[in-house]
C-alpha cells in the first residue's frame, strides 16, 4: 500500500482532481475510472449509488453530497454512520488489481472507530452476500493492522491512521486482487461486485475519485 500526503500548497491547492489521480495511477499502467463523482442527483446525492440500509435513506441522502472545489468534484460525507454502495461496475480485478483513491478528514468524533472506510467487494458468497475487504482510516490503530472478519464482516486493513492532519488530502494505493487472494485463499469473481463507502457517526470526511489500474 502507498500513502501520500497531498499538501495544501501544491498544485490545485491540495484539491483532489480526477486527472491528477489518473496521472498517479497511470504510473501503475492502464487505468479504469470506477467513480469520479461527476454525476449527481438533484439533492446532491451521487448518481448510481444506493443505500446499504433502505430504512434510513433520508439520512443517507442528507449525509452524502457531491461537492465541487476549484472546479473538481468530490464526495462530502457528514455524520453518515452508514454505508452507501455502487454496484454493477465493469471492473475486472485481475486485470485492474490496484485501487487508488484520495480522502481527507475534516472533522473527527471522539470514540468513533473507524473514521471512514472503502469497501472493495470482489465476489459474493453462496448466499450472494458480497465478500469484501475493508480499507479503513482508523483513529487509533496503526497502519498495516489487519483484523480478520467474520461471517457478515469483511477483513479490515488500516491504510490511514490518526486525526492530526485534518484538512489534508491523502492518497492510498492498495492491491485489492492480491489482498483478496491472501485473505480468502481463492480467486475472486471475474468481475467485481462493487465498491462501498462509509463515514463514521460524527465524522466529516471527503472522498475523491476512485481509479483502478493494471499495475503494469
Amino acid at each position: 500500500m502507498l500513502r501520500v500526503l497531498v499538501g495544501a500548497t501544491v498544485a490545485l491547492s491540495g484539491l483532489v482532481c480526477v486527472y491528477a489521480l489518473q496521472g498517479s495511477a497511470a504510473a501503475q499502467g492502464q487505468t479504469l475510472v470506477l467513480e469520479d463523482f461527476q454525476a449527481k442527483e438533484a439533492d446532491g446525492f451521487p448518481s448510481h449509488w444506493d443505500h446499504e440500509n433502505q430504512r434510513s435513506q433520508s439520512k443517507g441522502r442528507e449525509a452524502y453530497k457531491v461537492q465541487s472545489e476549484n472546479g473538481a468534484n468530490f464526495l462530502s460525507a457528514k455524520d453518515a454512520g452508514q454505508r452507501i454502495k455502487k454496484k454493477k461496475i465493469e471492473w475486472e480485478p485481475k486485470a485492474y488489481p490496484v485501487l487508488t483513491w484520495r480522502w481527507r478528514l475534516i472533522k473527527a468524533a471522539t470514540g468513533t472507530e473507524p473514521l471512514a472506510a472503502i469497501y472493495a467487494s470482489l465476489d459474493t458468497d453462496l448466499m450472494f452476500i458480497p465478500v469484501f475487504t475493508k480499507y479503513v482510516w482508523s483513529a487509533t490503530k496503526s497502519e498495516g493492522t489487519l483484523t480478520e472478519g467474520g461471517m457478515f464482516s469483511g477483513t479490515e486493513i488500516v491504510v490511514q491512521s490518526g486525526t492530526k492532519d485534518v484538512g489534508q488530502w491523502f492518497e492510498e494505493q492498495v492491491n485489492v486482487y492480491d489482498d483478496f487472494k491472501r485473505i480468502h485463499r481463492h480467486e475472486p469473481a471475474a468481475k467485481a461486485w462493487g465498491i462501498s463507502i462509509i463515514a463514521g457517526p460524527g465524522v466529516e470526511v471527503d472522498f475523491g475519485p476512485m481509479i483502478a489500474s493494471s499495475g503494469k
